[in-house]
């Protein structure tokens, strides 16, 4: 392995012992490489939302499971992505959002857009109530079960 490559692997070792990732595989060609790490409480939300990111060197990140309910005393709910791809907030480069914090959602309203193998999947709020964040940047890499949106039910 070059040093760069080793660099590279540190980097990889950490990130994923920062998000307690439990396993993780590698194979590419002659290089394999198999991680296993003791299994430890999950991520903060807020951590685990910018963790999120396009997996590194092409392998896929499993990442734990977020909970539906961020805080109860709060009452947020998440709205997650049902599928892996490239998120959009707007319909269309250089509209506005779909939602913006503040605004008013039912179920069932679209609020923004997973791109996956070319294809434009529309995603609903499965709760009614108001958009308190926007967890997603438009243009990023979203992973399935990825918190998109904080909605204080109602």
């Amino acid at each position: 392995m070059k040093a760069e490559d080793i660099k590279d692997l540190k980097e990889l070792i950490e990130f994923l012992k920062a998000y307690q990732v439990s396993e993780f595989d590698l194979d590419r060609g002659d290089l394999k490489i198999r991680l296993k790490f003791a299994a430890a409480a999950p991520a903060p939300l807020a951590d685990l939302a910018r963790a999120m990111v396009a997996p590194h060197a092409g392998a896929p990140v499993q990442a734990a499971a977020v909970p539906a309910v961020v805080d109860a005393d709060a009452g947020l709910h998440i709205v997650k992505s049902p599928i892996v791809g490239t998120f959009y907030g707007s319909p269309s480069p250089g509209a506005g959002p779909f939602v913006s914090p503040g605004d008013h959602v039912e179920k069932g309203k679209v609020v923004g857009i997973v791109e996956a193998m070319k294809l434009m999947n529309e995603i609903e709020s499965d709760a009614t109530g108001e958009i308190v964040k926007v967890l997603a940047t438009n243009g990023q890499a979203v992973e399935y079960g990825q918190p998109l949106f904080a909605v204080r039910l109602s």
